[in-house]
């Protein structure tokens, strides 16, 4: 009774300040209105001052709050609607007043509560119930079969409009295919397109009309954390304890002072306080300059979302989805503030929970009437779940029978919806962002996405990370591309050191994967990877420094696993210094090898190494299962004949080996000297293979300018728009179908009709017309026949006359032309010689054929059979 007493006396004082302010302004208007009690000074004044008034007023502008539409009349005719879309069935009218009803019993047993959003209007200003404007479909795309996809594509094809009144629902509701033919909308038009996709695809969704924080409703992600820059966490693998062995050597005394150690490790510990100390503090800066402002408007803000419920397409947890940003969140998130009602295409129901802790404690068991109020009382309603005591209960046969028969008799179907097919072609699917571009600003990262083909480099995304909120400095640029000709896929861009990192898909001429390069330059700091499956000599990567080059192998006949090359400063030569002409002297070569099962491991080399300066081989064996140690050889390369023209003969001094076991065998001289005899041509071979490589990374480089360059895409032979082999041949293959069409016409043509319509109807034909018509009908055509030549021939010559003028303006400009003026007159001059060539063969073929076609209907008049009787006769 307090509390009744209370909300009295307060709406008594509401209306006592009510009337004070229509007195006050009631006053004002009395003394405006008495211009008699003033004098004439007076009058004069004040009509200066109201004309002062007025102009003050006039260049005020005041927003007036009136609902506005974002409907583009250019697109949509709101006349050439659907009839669904301009008028209620009966159906649908029973559903509205069963809505304004139970919202009638609503507003009295709750008075508290807002107006439910029921049956706003569409845009030809019908009312229609919420349920109706979902149109369940199943796109033809499998990319949007899942939740995720069908969230992003909503997301990134409709611009968001905001609510006018953040207070409150909005007045309209359009339907999905108004919404994608203008690609705008506010949170409730993404949220029915987006859940009657997901209902399409077998989702158990709803749209949710509630509350949500500032962030959520204008779609602010500046507080976000980009989703791209997130890196997937990688599993820690624990270190295994190693066993103690039974038998170990004591570790030596340890001599040093503990009081310097002491005192050293509380110098460590106060660096490394101050250290955490000024972190801590510049953690806290950030996080203060992060902090949103307080939303004086928090817990009130209506917003829209789409909740999806567990059980269908094996969704194990219910989650929301903002189809604004098409991000997902769990049923307990601060951003979701609370929530009034919710609705599917079949049924409505009203939130009874208490929101007092935003959305985290509610329960969407929309078939628990306690929780949920459902409008409809349908078969088709979400059933409660229960416990095993409450199903022993329900064993009673007959009251489920009555419950039953009440409920059908109570039941109320939800009548079709009034919405049109949603259809999204092919070119919108491709085309996604409105005008194929679309930029969202994250915390400290900015996303940009493009359709396909737009760019012609192929670039559709890049993402720019900043080093600070305002986004004024740059830390990484990733680029993605599509239909690149050269599998360009990603580039990574570090703005602070200078790294440039491409990746490739499968398909480079050179079966690039990955290269890492801060300049194009040759001999510079580089790393090139490879896809190993697709190169013959097994190359998988290459790193390069000014002075080295090493090359890692897989999967090689002759088990190389990896070549590493020093090179000398290059020698200076009075020719043009280039790569190519003076290469970089090589001053060691070191190869290893994968183990040879085939050989003994005392004859399988592991590696060996080229001292090219110091005429020095150097040989490493593999070790022997349950060695230790490996042997090893060293050969001294001499020249193989002396000064005075003597051939050298092998000594034992030129090889020094280590053998693991020198008693099993015994390598002689004449293994040593065949041995040293292959290793040298292996050396020659290993230069020349790496002077290869030397060749190969400046014919990637070179390559890779062009391609950059260039940047040609790709187009698919079924893309008949953008394909100009595809499209060139459509169109021959329609002008060929045209012609045919055109003979087929030209030979059921009546000839004489047109001169058989002089003479009066019913009237026979006389020896005399007869005659008359046939000549006549030859007459026209051989007229018909020149005209059609006269006609070729004056084309031609216009052709050719355009051609000279501009050959003409050539040579007179030839000089101040820029070089896109030299491609433009050299493209022209290449279409114009094709349509001379063309009205030529076209002009010849002409005057071949038109002979042969005066003869063909001469003949088809000499047999046509209503001549025929007179011609032969006069013949």
């Amino acid at each position: 009774m307090e509390v009744l007493r209370e909300k009295v006396e307060e709406e008594e004082a509401a209306e006592r300040e009510e009337a004070a302010e229509r007195a006050e302004r009631a006053e004002k208007m009395e003394r405006m209105t008495k211009p008699a009690e003033v004098s004439k000074e007076e009058t004069i004044l004040t009509q200066d001052e109201l004309q002062d008034l007025e102009k003050r007023l006039a260049s005020i502008e005041i927003p007036i709050p009136a609902e506005y539409s974002f409907i583009n009349k250019a697109l949509i005719d709101v006349n050439k609607l659907p009839p669904s879309y301009t008028t209620n069935s009966p159906k649908e009218e029973h559903l509205l007043q069963v809505a304004d009803n139970f919202s009638r019993q609503y507003s009295h047993l709750c008075p508290d509560r807002v107006p439910l959003f029921l049956h706003p209007l569409n845009e030809c200003n019908v009312p229609k119930f919420v349920s109706t404007t979902l149109r369940p479909t199943l796109m033809p795309y499998p990319e949007l079969y899942n939740w995720d996809s069908c969230a992003q594509f909503v997301s990134d094809f409709l611009t968001m409009v905001p609510l006018l009144d953040p207070l409150k629902p909005p007045t309209y509701l359009y339907s999905s295919t108004t919404v994608l033919k203008c690609q705008k909308g506010n949170c409730f038009d993404f949220s029915t397109l987006l859940c009657s996709m997901l209902i399409g695809s077998g989702y158990d969704a709803y749209c949710v009309n509630g509350y949500g924080s500032l962030d959520l409703c204008l779609m602010d992600l500046r507080r976000e954390v980009c989703p791209l820059t997130l890196k997937a966490k990688e599993a820690v693998k624990k270190k295994e304890k190693a066993v103690p062995k039974k038998y170990t050597i004591k570790p030596p005394r340890d001599l040093t002072s503990r009081f310097e150690q002491e005192q050293e490790d509380k110098r460590l510990q106060g660096i490394k306080d101050l250290e955490e100390k000024r972190l801590r503090e510049e953690e806290e800066r950030l996080l203060e300059e992060e902090k949103a402002k307080p939303d004086p408007l928090h817990g009130l803000r209506v917003h829209c979302w789409v909740l999806v419920l567990s059980g269908k397409r094996e969704v194990p947890e219910s989650f929301f989805i903002d189809p604004l940003t098409a991000r997902s969140y769990s049923t307990k998130d601060n951003h979701f503030l609370g929530i009034e009602s919710l609705w599917n295409h079949k049924n409505y129901w009203i939130n009874m929970q208490d929101c007092w802790n935003c959305c985290k404690d509610l329960v969407f068991d929309l078939g628990d009437p306690v929780r949920w109020e459902y409008m409809l009382l349908g078969t088709d309603k979400p059933h409660l779940s229960l416990t095993e005591e409450d199903e022993e209960g329900l064993d009673d046969d007959d009251d489920i029978d009555d419950l039953g028969k009440e409920e059908e008799d109570k039941s109320f179907d939800m009548p079709p919806s009034w919405v049109a097919q949603i259809e999204i072609t092919p070119e919108e699917f491709e085309t996604r962002c409105p005008n194929g571009k679309k930029v969202i600003q994250y915390k400290r990262a900015q996303l940009e996405k493009w359709a396909p083909y737009l760019n012609n480099n192929g670039l559709v995304c890049r993402l720019t990370i900043y080093e600070d909120l305002q986004c004024t400095k740059v830390l990484e640029i990733k680029e993605w591309y599509q239909n690149r000709e050269d599998m360009l896929e990603l580039k990574h861009i570090f703005k602070t050191t200078g790294l440039q990192v491409d990746y490739f898909k499968p398909g480079h001429p050179q079966a690039l994967r990955v290269h890492s390069y801060k300049s194009m330059l040759p001999e510079m700091d580089r790393i090139m990877e490879f896809y190993e499956m697709i190169r013959v000599d097994g190359l998988i990567k290459r790193e390069e420094t000014p002075m080295t080059m090493t090359e890692c192998y897989q999967g090689r006949s002759d088990f190389l696993s990896y070549r590493h090359i020093n090179f000398g400063p290059r020698i200076k030569k009075l020719t043009q210094n280039s790569a190519e002409s003076n290469p970089r002297p090589m001053v060691k070569i070191t190869e290893r090898f994968f183990r040879n099962p085939a050989k003994p491991a005392d004859e399988d080399v592991a590696e060996r190494i080229f001292l090219i300066l110091e005429e020095r081989i150097q040989l490493r064996y593999h070790c022997r299962d349950d060695y230790i140690t490996a042997s090893k050889r060293e050969f001294l390369r001499r020249t193989e004949v002396d000064s005075k023209g003597n051939k050298i003969i092998m000594t034992p001094d030129m090889c020094i080996s280590f053998e693991v076991e020198p008693m099993e065998h015994t390598k002689k001289l004449l293994y040593q000297y065949e041995t040293m005899i292959h290793l040298k041509n292996e050396e020659k071979l290993s230069r020349h293979q790496a002077w290869e490589s030397e060749l190969e990374v400046l014919e990637i480089l070179k390559l890779r300018e062009e391609e950059e360059e260039a940047h040609t895409l790709t187009i698919s032979i079924y893309d008949t728009k953008r394909n100009e082999k595809s499209k060139e041949y459509r169109e021959a293959m329609e002008r060929v179908l045209h012609e045919e069409h055109l003979r087929q016409v030209e030979a059921q043509l009546d000839y004489l009709a047109p001169f058989l319509a002089q003479l009066p109807p019913g009237e026979k034909l006389t020896r005399w017309q007869a005659v008359r018509l046939k000549d006549e009908c030859l007459s026209d055509f051989k007229q018909r026949l020149i005209d059609k030549a006269n006609l070729i021939q004056a084309r031609f010559e216009k052709e050719t006359q355009e051609l000279q003028k501009k050959q003409q303006w050539y040579q007179e400009n030839q000089v101040t032309l820029t070089p896109e003026d030299e491609d433009l007159y050299l493209s022209y001059c290449s279409q114009a010689m094709f349509r001379i060539r063309i009205l030529e063969q076209r002009l010849n073929r002409h005057k071949e054929l038109a002979p042969l076609k005066y003869l063909a209907l001469e003949e088809k008049l000499y047999k046509d059979p209503r001549l025929v009787d007179f011609v032969k006769v006069f013949v």
